[in-house]
């Protein structure tokens, strides 16, 4: 079985990458296992930031490896906070410190100028001096919520309302959300093109 390394050591990511690979004879490893460091985020956007994750794991473990960057967009605040998003209001991954700049950002703005959209990029890179990665994304639309909605999820998921379903992204069970989120079309934009170029990995 071929393996690929994860340049992340998030066990739900895991087991989401295991479960969707396993018919293309893929073992996904965490990062971790081979006591790889997280790498700076030195990118300025979400490819930049995903190769670079990968090609680190490709260099400390000789392996092919993945990575992802996503983030929360609002056209109302040009683009941000993008690539900065679990870190909007300072600390890394304070949910809710970020979740409550964002809302005071958008403090007064009407519904109709709330849209925003979630953001995945994911690369596979074959070596560390792949000069060819293979770049997929996904999107996820929607709008902010003026406050939050639902106790599921994490980051910005309370916030972000999904106007096709009519819930917040806190709102919705496990398998919805992975069908409708940004992370889940880039994941089956990937198997597509492995699918299509089943030679990548090969050897």
């Amino acid at each position: 079985m071929k393996r690929i390394v994860l340049a992340s050591g998030n066990p739900g990511k895991v087991r989401e990458l295991q479960g969707l690979l396993k018919e293309t004879g893929i073992q996904v490893i965490p990062q971790s296992e081979y006591c790889v460091p997280d790498a700076e985020e030195t990118g300025l956007s979400f490819i930049e930031n995903a190769i670079l994750k990968a090609r680190h794991a490709c260099r400390h473990t000789d392996l092919p490896a993945l990575a992802d960057d996503s983030g929360l967009e609002v056209d109302f605040l040009d683009g941000e906070p993008g690539i900065y998003s679990a870190r909007y209001a300072g600390s890394h991954g304070d949910d809710v410190a970020n979740n409550d700049r964002l809302l005071g950002e958008l403090d007064g703005v009407p519904e109709a100028e709330r849209t925003a959209r979630f953001r995945c990029v994911i690369a596979l890179l074959r070596h560390a001096e792949d000069p060819m990665p293979l770049v997929v994304s996904g999107t996820w639309e929607g709008r902010i919520l003026t406050q939050p909605r639902g106790d599921g999820g994490f980051g910005y998921d309370p916030l972000f309302f999904d106007r096709e379903l009519g819930r917040s992204a806190a709102e919705l069970d496990a398998r919805t959300k992975n069908r409708h989120s940004h992370r889940g079309r880039a994941l089956q934009a990937l198997l597509a093109a492995l699918r299509a170029e089943p030679a990548r990995l090969s050897g």
